[in-house]
């Protein structure tokens, strides 16, 4: 019991900060389409489904200078966002209408937040490093409650602890983390899933191979057209589609890559769906299209780790469910830090 208490107080004290942040910046983000639509323009407008409509505004959209693609609007975000390269971008009504843009992500909070919670401003080495945060986060769940259960008997429901001591900061600390506990393993193995692949396998597994139909068909395709016909790629996926809604739209990344669509059919959790439709980037015909409802079952039970993590499933109750996780976890990794480092016991002294 020794070695666990010790493991979980150090592992606390190194990564409860990087845990906090992805708490607080969580939390935040759970309602982001509810406070943009509370500032921006137009960003609480219905859903615009028709493709015809679409497709028109698809073509005003990316006949933009540098347009690299859409992010479509949906049913709690009215407004479509023009990616551009080296983060800028723009948010356009359903019409076309250019409602504001920006040239850098330090301009939008939504979207400098967004890359704190997912890479630490750091990129691919900051993903690793919250990766290995959740792998703690996992360890603090079931280390934790290990120890809850030895003072079961004197648990106390507290939001903040009674005086700012490291007692009775670890009272707090041990009996809120037990309260939110399952939260906070599911928050933490669904990030995870997200990022170490091998991970995600092992949770997967009773369902299933992950490896098997979870990639997307590598398909080659002709160079990047001057003047793509969009309207009919748009028609045309709607017609493979006709259930779903389109969410994303992007432009080949290097020569050979298809143009490709996205579409979140009535089945799917995933809010930007993983319905995948290839285009020819020179002449725009279709070469493949990857249905996500007909993924094997473990591909399926991927696909819903981020809707979960992310509460893009369960509507107000559980929004307002995960931001008490987040906000929690903010709590517990940085007072797990502030009792660590700097609120040691001080070492008696010895009668002179």
């Amino acid at each position: 019991m020794k070695w666990i208490d010790l493991a979980h107080r150090w592992t606390g004290g190194v990564l409860g900060l990087v845990l906090a942040i992805m708490g607080l910046t969580g939390a935040i983000l759970v309602h982001e389409e509810s406070w943009l639509s509370l500032t921006l323009p137009h960003a609480a407008d219905a859903r615009v489904a028709d493709p015809a409509a679409i497709a028109a505004t698809t073509e005003r959209l990316m006949a933009t200078p540098k347009a690299q693609g859409i992010v479509y609007a949906g049913d709690r975000f009215g407004l479509h966002q023009l990616r551009l390269p080296k983060g800028a971008g723009a948010y356009a009504d359903q019409a076309g209408n250019i409602v504001t843009s920006w040239k850098s992500q330090w301009a939008r909070p939504e979207l400098w937040i967004f890359d704190l919670h997912h890479h630490l401003f750091t990129g691919d080495i900051g993903e690793t490093v919250i990766g290995v945060a959740g792998l703690a986060g996992i360890l603090f769940v079931v280390t934790g409650s290990i120890l809850w259960w030895r003072t079961r008997r004197t648990f106390k429901f507290r939001l903040w602890p009674k005086r700012m001591s490291r007692p009775m900061i670890v009272m707090q600390h041990r009996d809120l983390g037990i309260v939110v506990a399952p939260l906070l393993l599911l928050s933490a193995v669904t990030g995870t899933m997200m990022i170490f692949k091998p991970f995600a396998a092992i949770v997967v597994a009773p369902f299933g191979s992950l490896a098997q139909g979870s990639v997307v068909p590598k398909v080659k395709s002709g160079p990047l057209s001057p003047a793509p016909d969009w309207r009919a790629m748009i028609l045309a996926a709607h017609a493979r589609f006709p259930d779903a809604q389109i969410r994303l739209l992007s432009i080949p990344r290097k020569p050979g890559d298809p143009i490709t669509i996205r579409m979140k059919r009535a089945g799917e959790w995933l809010p930007n769906g993983r319905s995948t439709l290839s285009f020819d980037a020179a002449d725009g015909h279709l070469l493949a299209a990857n249905d996500a409802l007909a993924l094997p079952r473990a591909a399926q039970v991927f696909n819903g780790a981020y809707p979960l993590h992310a509460a893009k499933v369960g509507g107000l109750a559980y929004r307002l469910l995960m931001t008490c996780s987040g906000l929690a976890l903010a709590m517990l990794g940085s007072l797990a830090v502030w009792s660590f480092w700097f609120k040691r016991r001080k070492p008696k002294r010895r009668p002179g």
